[in-house]
C-alpha cells in the first residue's frame, strides 16, 4: 500500500475509531503513534500495509486456530453468502448449516449436553448464561438462588454480566462494574497463592474449602452458579494446579450449584484436548464456546446447554411461555457456516492431537529457555498456550516496580523483533498463544525471538 493511501486510513481512523483498550489521548494527539494497518495474512503469520511481516504468537485473541488465509472457509462463507446472507432463528426458523453445527456441538462437548443458544461474542456468550442460571431457579421455585461466583484473575467478558464476573478491577474501574449479585473466590494459581510448604494438592484443597465457606456464608439457597475457565486465560495463562478441579466440583454439587465452563479460550484443541473439560475431568452444566468455534473466520459464539438445565427449561414451557430471549443475529448462516468449516478442519486434521505432540515441545523448550534467567519467576503452561512471569527476584518472589514496566517493554521488544506476544494485564507477564496449526520449527522460531527481546530488556534492566 501507498503511503500517502496509508496516511488518508491512519487520518480516518484516528478521526472516527473507539479502539478497545487504547490510550485515547495519546491516539488522538499522535503520541502513541499511527495504527497498524493489517492487510493480509496466512498460516501464523500477518502482514502489514507497509510490507512486514509478524509471527502472531497469539492468535489475534487466542482464536486464530486453524491460521490465517484457509480457502475452504472463506469458501464456505462465499457460498453461505451467495445461497442465503440472513435469516433470524426466532419462532422455530432454521438453516441447514445451523442444524448440522447444533448437532455436532451436542454430540462432541463435555457432559451431557442438550441445547445450543447462539451469541456473537464470549462476552454476550457468558451474558446468556447468566440469564439461564437465573431463568432455570426461577422456573423450578428457587427465586434466590441467583448469584454467581467468579475467580479472582477469571476472565468472562467486557459486557455488564460478564465484565462483572470478570475478576480484574481495571475491568470495573470507572464503568460502574461489578453488579450486585456477583461474588468472588480464590483465583487458583499456585505460584502466588501457595502458603509456605504447601503442596500443590492441598493449595487445590484449601481454594474448595474456601470456595465452600463462601458459599456458607452468603447462605446455599442464595448461590446459582460458578463461573471459571479450565485454564485461567487473560488473568495471566494459568492452567489449575494438581488437584484443583477434583477438590472443586464436589463442593458445587454438594450444594446444587451449576457448573459453567467458559471455554471460550480452551474450547476446540488449545490444551492438547477437544476442551479443557476433558483435559482436567471437570463436568459442566453450561457451557461457553467463541474464538476457536469459528477460528475468527465470522462472529460467532454459543451457549451449550446441558440437559439437566434444559428439562428444567421445557418442563416450564407451558407455564412461562416462549423462551424469552434472542439477538437479531443468534445462528447468523454466514457463523454457523464458517464453524462447520472450521470444525471440519478441526476434526479432520486432528488439531487437538497436533497440540498436544507440538504442545508438549512447545512447553519444553519455553523451560529449557526461560526458567532459569534472573528475571524469572515462573514459566508455565499447557498445550499451545504459555506464560513467562517476571519478579525482580526469583528466590524471593520480589515484584517488579510496575512503573518499569517490564512485560510490556519485553512484548515491544519482540514486536520490534516480528513477533507478537502479548503484555498480559495482570502482572509482568508475557504471554503466548499462537496458532493451533504452528509447527515445531516456528515454536523455535518464536521462542527464538522471545528469548531475544528478554535479553535485551535485561541488559537495560542491569540485572
Amino acid at each position: 500500500m501507498d503511503k500517502q493511501k496509508q496516511d488518508l486510513i491512519s487520518q480516518q481512523d484516528r478521526g472516527a475509531v473507539l479502539h478497545p483498550f487504547t490510550q485515547l489521548k495519546d491516539f488522538a494527539s499522535g503520541k502513541a503513534g499511527d495504527p497498524t494497518i493489517i492487510e493480509t495474512a496466512k498460516g501464523i503469520t500477518i502482514t502489514d500495509a507497509t510490507g512486514r511481516e509478524y509471527i502472531d504468537g497469539f492468535a489475534g485473541l487466542y482464536c486464530m486456530n486453524v491460521g490465517y488465509g484457509r480457502t475452504e472457509v472463506a469458501e464456505a462463507i462465499s457460498k453461505q453468502a451467495h445461497k442465503l446472507a440472513y435469516y433470524h432463528t426466532y419462532a422455530a426458523h432454521t438453516t441447514e448449516e445451523l442444524a448440522r453445527l447444533s448437532d455436532r456441538l451436542v454430540k462432541m462437548a463435555p457432559g451431557k449436553m442438550s441445547k445450543v443458544f447462539y451469541g456473537m461474542s464470549g462476552s454476550d456468550a457468558n451474558e446468556t448464561q447468566a440469564k439461564l442460571v437465573w431463568y432455570y431457579n426461577n422456573l423450578r421455585g428457587k427465586p434466590n438462588k441467583k448469584k454467581i461466583i467468579a475467580r479472582e484473575r477469571g476472565y468472562h467478558g467486557c459486557s455488564v454480566v460478564s465484565g462483572s464476573m470478570t475478576g480484574m478491577s481495571f475491568y470495573h474501574d470507572h464503568m460502574d462494574l461489578p453488579i450486585a449479585g456477583i461474588l468472588r473466590t480464590g483465583a487458583p494459581h499456585y505460584y502466588w497463592g501457595a502458603e509456605p510448604g504447601e503442596t500443590e494438592l492441598e493449595f487445590s484443597a484449601r481454594r474448595a474449602r474456601e470456595l465452600e465457606e463462601l458459599i456458607l456464608r452468603e447462605g446455599p439457597d442464595t448461590i446459582g452458579a460458578f463461573i471459571a475457565e479450565p485454564v485461567l486465560g487473560t488473568g495471566g495463562i494459568t492452567p489449575p494446579p494438581e488437584g484443583y478441579w477434583a477438590a472443586v466440583q464436589p463442593v458445587l454439587k454438594k450444594y446444587d450449584i451449576l457448573l459453567i465452563a467458559d471455554e471460550v479460550i480452551t474450547g476446540f484443541g488449545r490444551t492438547g484436548a477437544m476442551f479443557g473439560c476433558d483435559k482436567y475431568g471437570i463436568e459442566p452444566d453450561l457451557i461457553t464456546v467463541a474464538k476457536g468455534l469459528t477460528s475468527a473466520y465470522a462472529p460467532l459464539s454459543a451457549s451449550i446447554v446441558g440437559e439437566k438445565v434444559y428439562k428444567v427449561m421445557e418442563e416450564g414451557a407451558d407455564r412461562v411461555g416462549a423462551f424469552s430471549h434472542g439477538y437479531t443475529y443468534s445462528g447468523h448462516p454466514i457463523g454457523v457456516a464458517a464453524a462447520n468449516a472450521v470444525l471440519d478442519i478441526v476434526e479432520g486434521e486432528n488439531i487437538p492431537a497436533h497440540v498436544d505432540k507440538v504442545g508438549q515441545y512447545f512447553q519444553k523448550s519455553m523451560q529449557e529457555t526461560f526458567s532459569s534467567l534472573p528475571i524469572v519467576g515462573e514459566v508455565r503452561g499447557v498445550g499451545m498456550m504459555a506464560a513467562i512471569e517476571f519478579v525482580a527476584d526469583p528466590a524471593t518472589k520480589k515484584r517488579f516496580d510496575p512503573a518499569l514496566k517490564v512485560g510490556a517493554r519485553i512484548s515491544k521488544a519482540a514486536r520490534d523483533r516480528n513477533l507478537i506476544a502479548r503484555a498480559m494485564p495482570h502482572g509482568e507477564i508475557l504471554g503466548f498463544a499462537p496458532p493451533l496449526v504452528t509447527t515445531e520449527q516456528e515454536v523455535d522460531r518464536i521462542i527464538s525471538i522471545a528469548h531475544e527481546a528478554v535479553l535485551s530488556v535485561l541488559d537495560e534492566l542491569k540485572v
